[in-house]
């Protein structure tokens, strides 16, 4: 009878999450508005010898409720664990600050040393953050392990704001030998968009130490998405990455199939309806391919991927032994494409492992589209042939001195940016033996949409049968890809990505207009793709495309 008792406490104990050192009033709906209300809670917390964690969640906490308590606190220089979510309800914004300036002073006085902090689900904004803007800062989170922060509506703002204060605490903390080593960070639901999770991005490249990033529901496009991308390239111990319910669309998703190269112990990646499309669920694929060897959890559903990229995603994973789901459900795969990809998982023995499909959005309509497109493509080129014509007629004119208001002047210079906007061979050679360093130095390479752009300009004019055009060209675009393969900051598969979309092969989410494919564009890619700065794995998602 005693050893049933016994295991009925253990389980009650389980069940409420008591640890420990830990004092908990979890979920007992307290209104908590002034010291009276907190007499018996406060000299609890006084009596509570070693004092490690203190659950508050599921009370509502008033600014001299958290004061007393605060008060309470400050001798407890064991303490280690806030889990303070869901404890605001029906307070006014205002009296958050200082109820959370109140508490984070008394675990700085006492010298805590904190391994959690989780004020999830209390609709703070960034006015919250500034609450616990001087505790992150300080001595007490130089130990913080786990940092969450879900649901709290802390914006762009806040995001900054927390952004600066991890930045300050890795500074002063490495300055002491003890860097901060955050490990995991949840922040979902806080419409941080592109310049707080960018914000955020520099804070995470800096620790390099997390291992679960959660950021969910935050209205973030794709330059958040790559800024996000380059950081976890530093965190090599990610294990668990959840950006579901961001747009990633093929920006986003190839600068992260470039990060996941570098995430060999990544265990779930969770890029559920963030748009990857086609291209980025192709480059994902290669990446999980080459790599992420104890890969447990892939979620690329409701991301517009169609059955060419599905079945790449479950080729991909074919040798991963530790895998347990493939989710690929709201796709555009067609009643075809589900059997194709059910079939594909099942001749690999891994039919189990594939999630449901039932939610399927069918094979995209894109016939509309592409006549759209095809007309945008023919008013863009009969517009181009409109300004050639003009300008051939004004040079016309002006060398038979017709219609000029002012007295002829000497022919200018070759000029880098005249070639770029109207492109010819005449102008290339024009530019002398320089050019190829003149093009260099006029394109932005650390723009991967612009760097394709000029690639592409370039390889227009060439001439397999004339040797002086030829060679102008390979040894520009060299040159120019060259310096942006060996730009730090340079995106290679952005640049993939953008060649794709403006050789029409792709579409894209800025209605980018694809230009008039010559053979010098195809000629000038086979050049670079033999080339030892032109990186392997890139190679590979220009063929799969330009094999259609």
């Amino acid at each position: 009878m005693a050893t049933d008792i016994v295991a009925q406490l253990a389980d009650s104990l389980a069940k409420t999450g008591v640890q420990e050192g830990e004092l908990s009033y979890k979920g007992q709906g307290r209104k908590l508005d002034d010291a009276k209300s907190v007499e018996e809670m406060v000299k609890e917390i006084q009596d509570f010898t070693g004092l490690q964690a203190l659950r508050l969640e599921g009370n509502t906490i008033g600014v001299e409720a958290a004061q007393a308590i605060a008060k309470a606190l400050e001798t407890k220089s064991e303490f280690k664990c806030c889990y303070w979510s869901d404890m605001f309800t029906g307070r006014l914004r205002s009296e958050i600050p200082p109820a959370l300036n109140s508490l984070g002073d008394a675990l700085m006085l006492a010298g805590a040393r904190l391994t959690v902090l989780d004020l999830s689900d209390n609709a703070f904004g960034p006015d919250g953050v500034k609450g616990i803007e001087n505790l992150l800062k300080s001595t007490a989170c130089y130990t913080l392990q786990e940092l969450r922060l879900n649901n709290c509506g802390m914006g762009i703002g806040g995001g900054k704001i927390l952004a600066a204060s991890l930045i300050q605490c890795h500074k002063s903390s490495s300055a002491e030998g003890t860097p901060l080593s955050l490990k995991v960070f949840v922040a979902g639901r806080n419409r941080l968009e592109n310049d707080g999770a960018t914000a955020l991005a520099q804070a995470f490249q800096l620790m390099g130490s997390l291992e679960e990033v959660h950021m969910p529901q935050n209205g973030i496009n794709h330059p958040g998405v790559t800024a996000l991308a380059t950081a976890m390239q530093h965190n090599t111990g990610l294990r668990i990455l959840n950006l579901n319910d961001n747009t990633f669309t093929e920006k986003g998703a190839i600068a992260m199939a470039q990060a996941l190269k570098h995430l060999r112990s990544i265990q779930v990646i969770n890029f559920g309806d963030c748009l990857v499309r086609p291209a980025g669920a192709i480059a994902i694929s290669e990446s999980v391919s080459e790599g992420l060897p104890i890969l447990k959890e892939l979620n690329l559903s409701f991301g517009e991927i169609t059955e060419e990229a599905a079945l790449a995603v479950a080729h991909a994973v074919k040798d991963k032994d530790q895998l347990e789901k493939l989710d690929l459900n709201g796709n555009c795969l067609g009643e075809d494409g589900c059997k194709a990809l059910k079939d594909s998982m099942e001749g690999m023995n891994m039919g189990e492992l594939l999630g449901s499909l039932s939610d399927d959005e069918g094979e995209p309509e894109d016939d509309d589209e592409d006549e759209d497109e095809d007309e945008e493509e023919d008013e863009e080129e009969v517009d181009e042939e409109e300004i050639e014509e003009e300008e051939e007629e004004e040079e016309e004119e002006e060398s038979n001195g017709i219609k000029l208001s002012t007295p002829q002047s000497a022919p200018r210079p070759p000029d880098v940016s005249s070639f770029l906007s109207f492109p010819s061979p005449d102008k290339l050679l024009k530019l002398g033996a320089k050019r190829a360093s003149l093009i260099e130095q006029q394109v932005d390479v650390s723009d991967a949409a612009k760097t394709a752009e000029a690639f592409l300009k370039i390889a227009s004019v060439y001439k397999e049968e004339n040797n002086d055009v030829k060679n102008a060209v390979l040894d520009s675009i060299d040159a120019l890809l060259r310096k942006a393969f060996a730009t730090p900051s340079f995106q290679g598969y952005n640049f993939v990505s953008s060649l794709l979309v403006l050789l029409g092969l792709i579409k894209s989410e800025d209605k980018v207009k694809p230009v008039l494919v010559v053979p010098g564009h195809l000629h000038a890619l086979e050049h670079v793709v033999r080339q030892d700065y032109f990186p392997k794995e890139n190679v590979a998602v220009l063929q799969a495309f330009m094999s259609r």
